[in-house]
C-alpha cells in the first residue's frame, strides 16, 4: 500500500468486503467506479455490479464448457473420474425433476440442471480464501491502475449479491408467467388469479370475490421470486459476513488467530452443505413451480 494509506479499522475490513465493485453514473454526471459504498448506492437503478456480473458469467461458461465437453465426449462404455461425476448429477437432477414434474417439456429438465449447477459454483466461491482474489485486486488496482486501495472493491460470490439472486428468481418467474399462459390461455391464467380461493355460485357474491382473490393470488405469484431470491441471497449474505467476521481474528494475536483458523475450517465444512442445499432448494422450487405452471385443471 502507499505510505499515505493505513491499516482498515475492523468496521472498514468489513464494509470494505461487502461492498460491490460498481460502475454508474457519479455524482458530477460522468460515468465511472464508485468510491464507496454511498457513492454506489446513488447511482440508482441503471448502476452496474461489475464483479457480481463477470463472476455469474464467467461461471455460467465454466458451467457449460465442462458439461459440454463431457456430453461431446461420451459414449456408451461406463464413465469414469469427472465423466461419472457429471453424469451422476445430471441423473440426480433428471430423477429429482421427474419425481415432481408429471407433464411433459424439454424445457424444465435442463433449466432445473443449470439452475442447480450454476448457482452451486456461484455459491462455492465463498470457500475462496477471503482476502485472496480481493487483496489482488487492491494490488493491481493501486500499482497498475494508481487508485486508493481503500477505493477497490471486489466481491466474489454473486449470490452474496440480491441482484443476482433476483435476477434469477425472476427469470424463473417469466417462465412461470409464460408457461402458465401457454399451458392455461390467457383467460385460464386470469381465472386461477381471480376465481380462487373464494368463489360463490352466486353471480353477485364472485364479483365480489374477484378483486379479493386477485390481490391474494398476485401476491402469491410476485412472492414466488421474491421469497426464492431473497433465501438465497440472506444464506450466502449471512455466511459470507461469518467468513469475515473470523478473518478479523487474525489480526488480533496469536491465540484469537489459531481460533480463527480452527473456527474458519469448521464453518467451510458446514457451509459446504449449506452452498449445496441453497442450491438443492432452488432448484426444487422452481420445478415446483413449473409443474403449478404446468396444472391444467380446476382443483386448488
Amino acid at each position: 500500500m502507499s505510505a499515505e494509506s493505513h491499516a482498515p479499522t475492523a468496521s472498514e475490513y468489513i464494509k470494505h468486503h461487502l461492498t460491490n465493485l460498481t460502475y454508474g453514473q457519479l455524482p458530477d454526471g460522468t460515468w465511472g467506479f464508485a468510491k464507496s459504498s454511498e457513492e454506489a448506492a446513488s447511482m440508482g437503478f441503471w448502476s452496474i455490479n461489475v464483479d457480481s456480473m463477470a463472476w455469474s458469467i464467467v461461471l455460467g461458461f465454466v458451467f457449460f464448457f465442462l458439461f459440454r465437453s463431457v456430453a461431446k465426449k461420451a459414449t456408451s462404455d461406463a464413465p469414469t473420474g469427472f465423466a461419472n461425476g457429471v453424469e451422476a448429477v445430471v441423473e440426480f437432477v433428471d430423477n429429482t425433476v421427474k419425481s415432481m414434474f408429471p407433464y411433459r417439456s424439454r424445457m424444465v429438465a435442463p433449466m432445473a440442471l443449470t439452475v442447480f449447477v450454476w448457482i452451486f459454483f456461484m455459491n462455492a466461491m465463498d470457500l475462496i480464501a477471503i482476502d485472496l482474489i480481493p487483496g489482488t485486486a487492491v494490488l493491481i488496482g493501486e500499482h497498475v491502475f494508481g487508485a486508493d486501495p481503500h477505493n477497490v472493491f471486489f466481491k466474489i460470490v454473486p449470490t452474496t449479491d440480491p441482484n443476482i439472486t433476483l435476477g434469477t428468481a425472476f427469470f424463473v418467474f417469466f417462465a412461470i408467467v409464460f408457461f402458465s399462459i401457454r399451458e392455461k390461455g390467457l383467460v385460464g391464467f386470469l381465472k386461477e388469479l381471480t376465481m380462487h380461493p373464494f368463489s360463490s355460485k352466486n353471480p353477485i357474491l364472485m364479483l365480489i370475490c374477484i378483486p379479493i382473490n386477485f390481490v391474494l393470488e398476485f401476491i402469491n405469484l410476485l412472492a414466488k421470486p421474491v421469497s426464492l431470491g431473497l433465501r438465497l441471497f440472506g444464506n450466502l449474505y449471512a455466511g459470507e459476513v461469518i467468513f469475515i467476521l473470523i478473518a478479523l481474528m487474525y489480526g488480533v494475536n496469536f491465540f484469537l488467530g489459531a481460533l480463527g483458523l480452527s473456527l474458519q475450517v469448521i464453518w467451510a465444512l458446514f457451509h459446504i452443505l449449506i452452498i449445496a442445499l441453497q442450491a438443492f432448494i432452488f432448484m426444487v422450487l422452481t420445478t415446483v413451480y413449473m409443474s403449478m405452471a404446468f396444472q391444467n385443471d380446476e382443483q386448488h
